[in-house]
């Protein structure tokens, strides 16, 4: 299992374009994908997921992998997180 925690970057936070390509991403990887916040804990390759957590901008987020590519799939959508969604 690997663990990093991120804070996402962009205004609005992981509305539906910007959550729409965190899912795409996480779906590239074979590892199990978890997206946190605050106590709530989603898979990261379901939209409505994703979205039920209400994150806006500013808003600390643990992701979480387990699985053959975990430490690939964490680092790839902190990255992703961290670039704002190129917004």
């Amino acid at each position: 299992m690997f663990v990093k925690d991120v804070v996402v970057q962009n205004q609005v936070g992981l509305h539906a374009r910007p959550a729409t390509f965190f899912i795409q991403k996480a779906n590239e990887y074979k590892s199990s994908i978890w997206v946190e916040k605050e106590e709530r804990r989603v898979n990261a390759k379901s939209l409505l997921g994703v979205l039920s957590l209400g994150i806006v901008g500013n808003t600390a987020i643990r992701i979480i992998a387990d699985g053959a590519d975990e430490e690939a799939a964490v680092n790839g959508l902190v990255q992703l997180v961290e670039s704002g969604f190129a917004e």
